[in-house]
């Protein structure tokens, strides 16, 4: 396994579908520090197709998974949290770093295998949240993070993938469909607050119209914060908008330049925490915490249905 000096990263993608098509292959192709070695799929002629696409080699089935994880420093998921989880563990035993994508999983036991695997192995890992990696919305956090006097926070991201008329491909996924706002885009704005609010003291959770979720969390530093989460919103109402309220008056999150921008912004911080050893902040474990704050907020709002 390489990783030292100018020597490029080799990272395996494992996935085709349009997330590994729209930002994840992409970047990682483009990336001047990474070499792409390998589109893995479930389907051959997906991979096949991402692959060529791209200028590297396609796996498919059992024995490619394995192959790919030979050829590979590290891999990139663009699978179900589900899937990836146990792949992810696979990577790990196998000397692989991890890129994974949010949430590491949508069950606690899943979660900590990963990360157990990840400490294990001594490999380094980061979970995609967007916002954590693109440049404007990463050096607003950091900033707000080192302002004392946070009062309240409000965070509210709502999509229309599951609207009347929607369109995006992105709605063809099964497990969005089944976990909802909560599980796709929670992750999003936990990773905003927590870092700047603290860690989450206490949690409640509750059901609003389809999908969406409404929490209210207590943070480690006396703030309080409320979330709105959903992928169903009419398409009028849907937008991202988190506001901090504190002693030195207000904050908002700025806007950002997109996926692909911030997945870059992502692989740069696997390759830092390969090469110096440091865990990223926005690693496996915190994947794991997120998991675990995601799972007690499901079951809450599932007992007041």
């Amino acid at each position: 396994m390489t990783n030292a000096g100018t020597t490029p990263l080799r990272i395996g993608l494992l996935g085709t579908g349009p997330w590994a098509r729209n930002t994840q292959a992409p970047a990682l192709a483009a990336h001047p520090g990474v070499e792409l070695s390998g589109v893995w799929g479930r389907r051959a002629e997906a991979a096949d197709a991402l692959a060529a696409a791209h200028g590297t080699r396609a796996y498919s089935g059992e024995e490619g998974i394995d192959a790919l994880l030979e050829a590979s420093d590290a891999v990139a998921f663009a699978l179900p949290p589900d899937v990836q989880a146990p792949l992810a563990v696979r990577a790990a035993e196998a000397g692989c770093h991890l890129l994974m994508d949010k949430p590491v999983a949508t069950t606690v036991a899943g979660a900590r295998a990963v990360a157990e695997a990840a400490e294990k192995a001594s490999v380094a890992s980061v979970v995609f949240c967007t916002l954590r990696f693109a440049p404007e919305t990463a050096a607003w956090i950091a900033e707000q993070a080192a302002v004392d006097g946070w009062f309240t926070a409000r965070a509210q991201w709502l999509g229309s993938l599951y609207a009347a008329g929607s369109a995006s491909e992105y709605a063809d996924s099964p497990w969005r469909r089944e976990k909802g706002g909560l599980w796709d885009v929670g992750p999003h704005a936990l990773s905003v607050l927590i870092p700047v609010l603290g860690d989450v003291e206490h949690l409640t959770a509750a059901r609003g119209p389809a999908d969406t979720t409404h929490l209210i969390l207590r943070h480690t530093s006396g703030a309080s914060s409320t979330l709105t989460l959903g992928l169903s919103a009419p398409p009028g109402a849907a937008g991202v908008e988190m506001e901090l309220r504190g002693e030195r008056g207000t904050a908002s999150i700025p806007g950002w330049a997109g996926a692909e921008t911030a997945f870059r912004g992502a692989v740069d911080a696997l390759a830092e925490a390969v090469r110096t050893g440091v865990p990223h902040a926005c690693d496996v474990r915190f994947g794991l915490h997120l998991t675990e704050l995601l799972a007690a907020a499901e079951e809450q709002a599932q007992a007041r249905d």
